[in-house]
């Protein structure tokens, strides 16, 4: 029997950031009995990457124990210290973008697949932001498998915070809207406009199921001329998607006035 005894984190070489995601432009079962999916929203306005002032304790030691495990690696003698720009619990992926800061900061290098389904060994629940132009693919987060490729998605822009109180992903938390119509629509390729209006839709759904009442993201994106809106399905980040042609400075005023923090906005889509 091979003994992987724990050796010392070696300091990254060059900066090693691993970017997060804002929501979700769709989440939801495919159909009756059918797996949990997402098309998720990478978002290179927050991060998550090592060194101080950082926090040891972001993943802690035993999802760092359980994901090394998955992949092969000898767990480090003292966790790593990590600084992420993003809130726990906004759902824009703190927590995989943590365990996969720390396996390439322990040497992983191997496929993203492998990466996806060590996370989800790890916590139970991955976001696939392991994978390059995650908008581009339909994922499986309890699984942390790709379950297939989507068509390149119109130009927009995302401004957007967080509202409210944040709300961890829970592995076992299932509960959620039917999206198989939402996906077929998506397969077939989609303008801004529409777009828009399925995750606009997805996000509606969802909160019908889930909650909280009396979200403002619809009424702000109506008021505000947006094209549409999303949500983290789980988690406090709420963003309109706007032309890309759009001037963001209005429309940040109006989101800080209505009680979003942190916010932002950022370019997404295109080829």
């Amino acid at each position: 029997m091979i003994v992987q005894h724990p050796r010392p984190v070696p300091a990254p070489t060059a900066p090693l950031r691993v970017h997060g995601h804002f929501g979700e432009l769709l989440q939801g079962r495919l159909g009756a009995g059918g797996p949990l999916a997402l098309v998720s929203l990478p978002c290179p306005a927050l991060w998550v990457e090592p060194g101080d002032p950082g926090d040891s304790a972001l993943i802690g030691p035993r999802r760092v124990q359980a994901l090394c495990a998955a992949l092969g690696l000898p767990p480090p003698a003292n966790l790593p210290r990590l600084h992420a720009t993003m809130p726990p619990g906004g759902g824009a992926g703190s927590s995989t973008a943590a365990l996969v800061a720390v396996a390439r900061l322990l040497g992983f290098d191997g496929p993203a697949e492998g990466l996806a389904r060590a996370c989800v060994a790890a916590e139970g629940a991955s976001d696939p932001l392991m994978f390059p132009r995650a908008e581009r693919l339909l994922f499986a987060p309890r699984l942390g498998q790709v379950l297939r490729p989507l068509p390149a998605l119109p130009r927009f822009v995302v401004a957007g915070g967080f509202l409210g109180p944040g709300q961890r992903t829970r592995a076992e938390d299932e509960d959620f809207p039917d999206i198989a119509d939402l996906v077929a629509r998506w397969d077939q390729g989609l303008n801004l406009r529409q777009m828009a209006g399925l995750a606009s839709e997805s996000a509606r759904r969802t909160l019908a199921l889930r909650g909280p009442s009396g979200d403002p993201t619809a009424d702000l994106a109506r008021d505000l001329g947006a094209e549409g809106w999303l949500i983290a399905h789980t988690g406090s980040a709420r963003g309109l998607i706007l032309d890309p042609d759009t001037a963001t400075d209005g429309v940040m005023a109006a989101l800080i006035e209505a009680g979003f923090t942190d916010v932002l906005t950022f370019a997404g889509g295109g080829a």
